[in-house]
């Protein structure tokens, strides 16, 4: 059950809906995803997320498949059920096989696995380790 209500396009303020057309459009598509209907209660973070996104998520030194990847990776470290939703049909989408989903999932579920026993255990760096 969601805590806030979704702001459709057709109730909108002017504001919004520049967003919601910027992100139609960049993603050629003609719906807004729930993610951005809750952020439009505060226009200038559904703008500023928007924004970030784009940039972060733009074609670089990374392949759109390998963001989306790292993406759903770090949602599903994070517990988000939203994103682990939506980056995986990304990802799906950017060319992810069912073989590669699986892979990724068993290797975030084995760095949170040592992450804990790393924690736990409060194992110093080791020398040749640090960056």
């Amino acid at each position: 059950m969601s805590l806030v209500t979704l702001i459709e396009y057709a109730d909108a303020s002017p504001e919004v809906r520049a967003v919601y057309d910027d992100i139609m459009k960049t993603r050629g598509t003609d719906w807004i995803n729930n993610f951005w209907k809750a952020l439009a209660h505060h226009p200038p973070t559904l703008r500023r997320t928007w924004e970030s996104i784009k940039q972060i998520m733009a074609p670089g030194a990374l392949d759109p498949l390998t963001k989306e990847m790292v993406y759903l990776a770090v949602s599903a470290a994070n517990s988000c059920e939203y994103c682990v939703h939506s980056h995986t049909a990304s990802a799906r989408k950017a060319g992810m096989t069912e073989a590669m989903h699986g892979e990724l999932l068993a290797v975030v579920a084995m760095a949170c696995e040592t992450n804990a026993l790393a924690d736990g255990y409060r194992v110093p760096v080791d020398e040749q380790f640090r960056a």
